[in-house]
């Protein structure tokens, strides 16, 4: 701005009607080009500071907040706030609801805290957040060849803690594996089940290799990650024996290269190749049919072939040899009837060596073979589920 200097010795003061300097009366610029401002005092009350800057928020009075809010340390958000009011008095800062509201939300908490010391309530609590942290008592803690009782007394439903015990007692279920699911958003229970089906069938036949050795009415179970369990990391399908009839297990079913030998793995595994194949029979019958069943026969006579090949091969204990020879022989007499099953012309010719072929399997030879070698020789009874392929019981599942 250019404001004329105030009249003075040197300068004549102009008289009325007659400006002086370079700006008549009324033309130099005014200060206020927007219209002079309202009266105010010396020091006008602004929350900003010069040059816009903000005033400052007590930084005690944010830490006596967050302190009240979780309610921990209680006694130390009091004290903060309490400090934190006496700064911003002094220091002219913001902050002074948080302070309150601090120091409030500690003192309440305080009382809590003396109730709950007093009655022990804080003791029970804190090893039941231990626990929880740890996965102790939960599902999550479960591994291969644990056994359990269900906080619901049945395995189905749902469950969120179990109690572990030992396998050589009464037990609602025995872990035979668990299966990892991938990270990404919620699969969906419908999905979750169907792996669960597919994989846990298949952990427990590697789980119990002597299937003869699994009582009847036990079947697989298994747990599965809810939706709020995936929330908090729950990535675990938890494949199970347990009984369909409600009866606890007396005993681990556990039958695998941890506790069986050599020989008895051996022998097991080539059953069971053999089993496998036996179970993927069609589900039509050979007069709708006809053309399915004779490929399945083919392949039964193939795999017996490669099975009882291999055994004959194997060393086994000499007072084991002579049992395994009449095994490999009634499995030679099968296979040649699965031989004729595959080259039938009509399904009457297929029933009439299907029967003959079937005679053969889990006969005398194989029950005089599993004494020897100290297995199981309850034969099992089988349910008439031709397509299962070793699935589809009467088991179910657990939401965790």
């Amino acid at each position: 701005m250019s404001i004329p200097p105030p009249p003075g010795p040197h300068q004549p003061q102009g008289s009325p009607g007659q400006p002086q300097g370079p700006y008549a009366q009324g033309q130099y610029p005014s200060p206020y080009p927007y219209g002079a401002p309202a009266a105010q005092g010396p020091y006008p009350y602004h929350p900003y500071g010069a040059y816009g800057r903000s005033v400052p928020v007590n930084g005690m009075a944010i830490g006596a907040l967050v302190l009240g809010i979780l309610c921990f340390l209680p006694a130390v958000g009091l004290a903060l706030g309490l400090v934190a009011l006496v700064q911003i008095r002094k220091r002219g800062e913001r902050g002074t609801g948080m302070a309150v509201a601090g120091s409030v939300l500690s003192t309440v908490g305080l009382a809590l805290w003396s109730l709950l010391l007093s009655t022990g309530a804080a003791s029970d609590f804190w090893d039941g957040f231990k626990g929880a942290a740890s996965g102790e008592g939960t599902a999550f803690a479960l591994a291969t060849g644990d056994c359990f009782n269900s906080s619901t007394g049945s395995l189905e439903g749902e469950t969120y803690d179990v109690d572990e015990v030992p396998c050589t007692g009464r037990h609602d279920a025995e872990v035979v594996a668990v299966v990892k699911v991938p990270d990404g958003s919620f699969p969906g229970d419908d999905e979750l089940a169907e792996v669960a089906d597919d994989k846990c069938y298949e952990q427990a036949g590697l789980y119990a290799l002597d299937a003869w050795a699994v009582p009847d009415g036990v079947d697989v179970y298994y747990l599965v990650p809810t939706r709020q369990g995936w929330r908090f990391g729950d990535r675990a399908i938890t494949c199970m024996f347990g009984s369909t009839d409600g009866k606890p297990l007396a005993e681990s079913l556990r039958r695998d290269y941890m506790t069986l030998d050599g020989y008895q793995v051996r022998f097991l595994s080539a059953s069971n190749h053999i089993d496998n194949v036996l179970y993927e029979e069609p589900e039509a019958y050979p007069e709708d049919d006809l053309k399915a069943n004779r490929a399945w026969a083919k392949d039964v006579h193939r795999v017996l072939g490669e099975e009882t090949e291999n055994l004959r091969t194997q060393p086994w204990p000499e007072d084991a040899k002579g049992s395994i020879t009449e095994f490999l022989a009634d499995m030679e007499d099968s296979r040649k009837e699965w031989a004729k099953a595959a080259a039938a012309e009509d399904a009457d010719t297929f029933y009439a060596h299907y029967e003959k072929a079937y005679g053969y399997v889990d006969g005398p030879a194989t029950v005089t073979a599993r004494k020897v070698l100290g297995l199981d020789t309850t034969v099992p009874t089988y349910e008439d589920d031709s397509d299962s392929g070793g699935e589809g019981g009467s088991g179910g599942g657990l939401d965790v």
